[in-house]
């Protein structure tokens, strides 16, 4: 009986440093994992497809949790700078009216979605360095009464019916269309789109890339560039796009911060480069 007992013992013993010498191989390969949250539904800076594949041969990323992968912008630079570091990628889709949120609980470890840098975000985010500069836009339907704006002020008194999308740096913007009709916003800029198309909205504000990649599935979207002269104020903060971290990781900030400096990723030239290239590897469903 008692050999028994030192028997059972020991094989719990045995057990009990396996299961620890296994957390700490998990904890250990964790820490070599960088952990992105973004929207993929957000093209051309992040967007979902059904196969790692792209035309130009870079590699999509599969999603973690699920069958499908994410790729655009947002993925190709993070993959950069996971090379970089030395680490794995792990993407993670998200909402982008929980993206924060999900963030402070732990679900990944910094945003990498086309989040633009303001003063009100950084009260609650640390933030790297812009790893992309943006230009503003607004978006109206061919053949519509707005066709022809080209300055803020063509818009005031029209009564038009503007929109974004919720939660951005854009929402602010609205209030400057002079008598314009603010309906409801949406949770993605597909939606946005979608609502100018079937005239539920006549106005949406957003940023050029995205309006250039929505364009090249939608005709009859028409993309304005507001004149410099008479556009939109206080929209600083937007061009701004930067990666986030919780406010008080700023360990891993400065580290993906050391690897954006390493590979040189303060050229906007090969930002807009990236840019490009990735708008022309967007599926036909994005």
């Amino acid at each position: 009986m008692l050999r028994r007992r030192v028997l059972a013992a020991a094989m719990a013993g045995m057990m009990a440093l396996t299961m620890f010498t296994g957390c700490g191989d998990k904890s250990e390969k964790d820490d070599n994992v960088l952990r992105v949250g973004m929207e993929c539904a957000y093209a051309p800076f992040n967007w979902t497809q059904d196969s790692d594949t792209t035309p130009d041969g870079s590699k999509a990323v599969k999603i973690y949790g699920s069958d499908y992968y994410a790729y655009g912008y947002d993925v190709a630079v993070a993959q950069m700078l996971a090379d970089e570091l030395g680490m794995e990628l792990e993407i993670h889709k998200v909402e982008w009216s929980s993206i924060g949120i999900s963030m402070d609980a732990g679900d990944y470890d910094c945003i990498i979605a086309g989040m633009g840098r303001t003063a009100e975000r950084e009260m609650s985010y640390a933030f790297t360095d812009p790893y992309y500069y943006r230009d503003n836009c607004i978006v109206v339907k061919k053949g519509g009464a707005y066709e022809n704006v080209t300055k803020l002020s063509d818009l005031a008194g029209t009564g038009c019916k503007v929109t974004t999308q919720l939660g951005t740096g854009w929402v602010p913007l609205l209030d400057q269309v002079e008598g314009a009709e603010t309906g409801a916003n949406y949770e993605t800029t597909s939606e946005c789109f979608m609502a100018i198309s079937n005239g539920t909205a006549d106005v949406c504000i957003v940023d050029l890339p995205t309006a250039q990649s929505a364009a090249l599935t939608n005709d009859d979207l028409v993309i304005i560039t507001l004149d410099e002269s008479d556009t939109f104020s206080g929209d600083d903060e937007m061009v701004n796009v930067c990666i986030a971290t919780r406010k008080d990781d700023t360990e891993l900030r400065d580290k993906i911060q050391g690897a954006m400096d390493a590979i040189g990723w303060n050229d906007k030239e090969k930002m807009d480069d990236l840019m490009s290239k990735v708008i022309s590897q967007q599926p036909a469903a994005n």
